[in-house]
């Protein structure tokens, strides 16, 4: 059963689900994002979204290091106007819509906020909680992760058809791809205006359910999970299966150097959140991942992983 309630905005009425205590919104255009984390993806959805012309709230736990995102974001900027790929202009005006905090309070005036923290459940869902009761009520909540269940994070709130997936790739200012998950919780409009903020920002949105991995984790990870069995296995080299990959398959990058750069331990992470909700056994994480996780070896972000990067 379905209540109707007045959309005063439209002149119409509207049906919301029964239970639901979040009262539907017009549709929305994003002016002001809010975006939380201090890691590469975090600095990378503020700068494709302030390039789209939103305003940009870049919140860390620390100011230092939420300073830091915009210091870099300043860099990355410059170096695309050396290279002739941006305006000065441009560049001064992108930079001028990012501010950055340590208060979860200034993400109150958002209309989307998008969590990129730690894969973690047990460190989003408090998040999400939070969020729910600063962020003004017609605000959307969605998320980053690339493999967690999104509806756990919408129930945590009390406006789960305002909660939804956006799922950038890395890094976001190149990677044109953006996966939009829809929730059995989301409310059609809630998707429709994360797709249109993924246009907005130059991507292309793909509509995907709330299952594990979603379309690109799903398929791509079976595959790196079984190259890094090929390497434990004696097979060939980590050399000669990337470049048989690259060569045979025209891939640009072979399977163990992409590990490296997704991350080991984000990697792992990924593999057993798709076996906990498949129980596929390509989805089991082999043993030399974990030890190289062990071990502090976790690819570009360490230095070292399959590859040595340390004097590069």
């Amino acid at each position: 059963m379905s209540d109707a309630r007045p959309d005063e905005s439209a002149g119409r009425l509207v049906l919301v689900p029964e239970g639901s205590t979040s009262i539907p919104f017009p549709a929305m255009t994003i002016q002001r994002v809010g975006i939380l984390g201090s890691g590469i993806m975090g600095s990378g959805i503020a700068e494709v979204a302030a390039k789209a012309g939103i305003e940009v709230v870049l919140r860390s736990r620390a100011k230092e290091s939420a300073e830091a995102m915009r210091a870099g974001l300043e860099k990355s900027l410059d170096k695309q106007v050396e290279r002739g790929k941006l305006e000065k202009s441009d560049a001064e005006a992108t930079l001028g819509r990012v501010s950055a905090t340590d208060h979860l309070g200034d993400l109150v005036d958002c209309d989307l906020v998008i969590e990129s923290v730690v894969e973690d459940l047990a460190v989003k869902l408090p998040l999400f909680a939070e969020l729910d009761s600063i962020c003004k009520p017609e605000a959307i909540l969605a998320t980053n992760t690339s493999t967690l269940p999104v509806v756990e994070m919408a129930v945590a709130t009390g406006r789960p058809d305002r909660v939804c997936g956006i799922h950038f790739f890395n890094p976001a200012p190149m990677m044109s791809l953006v996966e939009v998950i829809a929730p059995l919780t989301a409310s059609e409009e809630t998707i429709s205006v994360a797709k249109d903020f993924a246009s907005r920002c130059g991507k292309s949105p793909v509509l995907v359910k709330d299952r594990a991995g979603f379309i690109v984790n799903a398929l791509l990870f079976p595959y790196l999970n079984n190259a890094a069995r090929m390497l434990e296995n004696g097979t060939a080299s980590a050399e000669d299966i990337d470049e048989a990959m690259k060569g045979g398959c025209n891939f640009p990058m072979g399977p163990l150097a992409l590990l490296d750069l997704v991350g080991l331990d984000t990697s792992v992470s990924i593999l057993d959140a798709l076996y906990e909700e498949f129980k596929d056994p390509n989805y089991a994480a082999v043993p030399s991942l974990r030890r190289m996780v062990a071990a502090g070896r976790l690819g570009r972000k360490s230095g070292r992983g399959f590859y040595d990067y340390s004097k590069k």
